[in-house]
């Protein structure tokens, strides 16, 4: 059974009423776009997903990437899929027109990722990396290093990577052990192993440039730091060919629960006399650096997340409108006892989608709003408001990255269960969805982590400044919604959610004065608390442009059902979903510390 990837319709509203891309086209960048074009990149971007993504989804899965000791086999459609990602343009879409680019804004790049994503995240994932390494040497790289790479990784020539965590060390990068040895020709060799590096190797490309994090020791002081490090395969001449293999090895390929279409390796840097390895931006600054790459990977990696439970709901909710099953509770009073129905017909399946729903377009509003954020941040009209937009982005990317990855996953667990049975088999992929968006709340930093990051230090940035104009943006929603009749009760709702979220994080803070372990001890009750009320204020938003567009008089009907669905849908999440929100504001301020408190002995 085949379903469409994503809601066009969905994307549509985001993008031009909820968020306001017809404001971000009036910007001089971006003055050549119109609305139409950017439709035409969206068409695009669904149809190279669908046509070639999309169809080796399953068979990815079936046949992953085999090592036979001298290279790495991946099927060949994944290697066309590479090709045509790189045909439509789609590695430099956000970069200049002198430079090859579509000056594509950013929001619209991550809108037509969203398609990718759904057709097939292990094949995209390539592209995702590429694009992200890119990214990073176009920010810190020399201009004779950008002439070396860039060309090559923005057509598609070359593929990129981010390599940081090692066997001992997971997310404790400052912890690493890989070691950088200047050479004295302004070159330094590498020494370590780098594990779970997706994309690592694979018959892509004819290159892969690595973008690793070194030990290294500042000349000047004698202490350690950490750096970061261009690391190609296969060594760049000045006129673009390809030199000397240099000494990174494959030691193995890891097998996974998900994902499988895409490598994750073990790699050896430095077997023999080192791997050839070329500064990028300043001595000891790696994890500074890298933070830009791995930023946006978490962003990524909340869409990833959204696109597979998104893609399990539309696959439960058309198997449900097709699946006969059962009766209504009043057909056994008929003669015969009536005929069976739709599975969509009984009330605890339609709870299901409806969650489903709540969960996932919830979370693509988010993901579109760190966007938003990111755009102003880059492209806003004065430095203030540049300024401003990334601030609230560094506040909120924690949130957008754990949110979807955990409800977003629950959403594929109830498409299981609509499924039954079929859904448990490998007949149907709402299986596979949840296998592959079962690694989202861990790559890139396990929910732990981030929730130690937002509480830690996130919220408090600046006094609480920033928290503080998150929650006035909010407030501003809260009082257009009470304002309507349609609206009135979920802006209610998130009014008294979002004056707790304000106590309990000024409690919280004050607290972590006194006692800064006990307060993270629940960090991640803290960010199930936050993402609980930050995809509430998504659907408030979502829910005040559909009650706009209902009053308008040329909608359709099948756009009125649509804005309806929207409309039921943040009503159910208001008063489902929120009020969960007491009882973590209850296990939060009352202190309760049976987690750290618990002895080691008595596991």
């Amino acid at each position: 059974m085949q379903v469409p990837l994503l809601n066009d319709r969905d994307i549509e509203f985001l993008l031009f009423k909820v968020f306001d891309t017809a404001d971000v086209l009036c910007r001089e960048r971006y003055s050549e776009h119109t609305h139409e074009t950017i439709s035409m990149t969206l068409q695009t971007a669904r149809n190279v997903a669908e046509k070639y993504f999309l169809n080796h989804y399953a068979k990815g899965d079936a046949q992953e990437p085999v090592f036979d000791g001298q290279k790495v086999t991946t099927i060949p459609e994944t290697k066309a899929a590479w090709e045509a990602f790189a045909e439509a343009g789609f590695f430099s879409a956000t970069c200049d027109f002198g430079e090859g680019g579509m000056q594509l804004p950013y929001i619209v790049m991550r809108a037509a990722n969203a398609y990718f994503y759904a057709a097939n995240p292990g094949t995209a994932g390539y592209c995702l990396l590429c694009i992200a390494s890119a990214d990073l040497l176009e920010t810190f790289g020399t201009a004779a290093q950008k002439s070396r790479y860039l060309p090559h990784m923005r057509s598609g020539r070359f593929t990129g990577t981010m390599a940081l965590t090692e066997p001992a060390q997971g997310s404790s990068l400052r912890d690493i052990s890989t070691k950088a040895k200047p050479f004295g020709d302004g070159t330094y060799r590498l020494f370590g192993q780098k594990m779970y590096i997706s994309g690592g190797d694979h018959d892509l490309t004819e290159n892969i440039i690595h973008m690793v994090l070194a030990k290294t020791e500042c000349p000047e002081t004698g202490k350690q730091g950490i750096s970061l490090f261009i690391c190609p395969k296969v060594q760049v001449n000045d006129d673009g060919t390809l030199g000397a293999r240099n000494d990174v090895a494959l030691a193995g390929l890891l097998h996974k629960m998900g994902f499988r279409n895409a490598t994750s390796t073990v790699l050896n840097f430095g077997e023999q006399d080192g791997a050839v390895a070329y500064l990028l931006g300043e001595l000891n600054q790696g994890l500074s650096h890298m933070f830009q790459m791995m930023n946006d990977a978490r962003i990524a990696v909340g869409l990833f997340a959204t696109a597979s439970g998104y893609q399990g709901y539309n696959y439960s909710l058309q198997y449900a409108k097709q699946r006969r099953q059962g009766r209504n509770s009043g057909a056994s009073k008929q003669p015969g006892g009536g005929t069976q129905v739709e599975i969509i017909e009984h009330a605890d399946v339609r709870r299901m989608l409806l969650t489903q729903k709540a969960y996932v377009e919830a979370s693509l509003a988010m993901t579109f709003y760190a966007s938003v954020l990111f755009e102003d941040s880059q492209s806003a009209e004065s430095s203030a408001e540049r300024e401003a937009a990334a601030a609230l982005l560094d506040l909120v990317t924690p949130v957008i990255k754990s949110w979807p990855s955990k409800y977003c996953l629950a959403a594929n667990d109830l498409a299981i269960q609509v499924l039954g049975g079929a859904g448990y088999t490998r007949d149907h992929l709402v299986e596979q969805y949840y296998r592959d968006n079962r690694l989202n709340p861990i790559h890139e930093g396990t929910e732990g982590i981030q929730a130690i990051d937002l509480l830690g230090r996130k919220v408090g940035t600046d006094g609480g400044a920033v928290f503080a104009r998150l929650l006035s943006a909010m407030g501003a929603d809260i009082q257009r919604g009470l304002a309507g009749s349609a609206t009135a009760a979920i802006a209610a709702s998130l009014q008294e959610a979002a004056n707790e979220l304000r106590v309990v994080t000024e409690h919280l803070l004050e607290d972590m004065g006194r006692d800064r372990e006990a307060v993270l001890a629940n960090a991640s009750v803290y960010l199930d608390f936050f993402g609980r009320i930050f995809a509430a204020w998504m659907w408030l938003k979502q829910a005040l442009s559909a009650a706009a567009c209902l009053n308008d008089s040329g909608t359709t009907q099948e756009h009125e059902e649509f804005y309806r669905g929207k409309l039921h849908a943040a009503m159910f999440y208001a008063r489902w979903e929120l009020p969960k929100f007491k009882r973590e504001a209850e296990l939060l301020t009352g202190r309760y510390d049976e987690p750290l408190a618990m002895n080691i002995e008595w596991f």
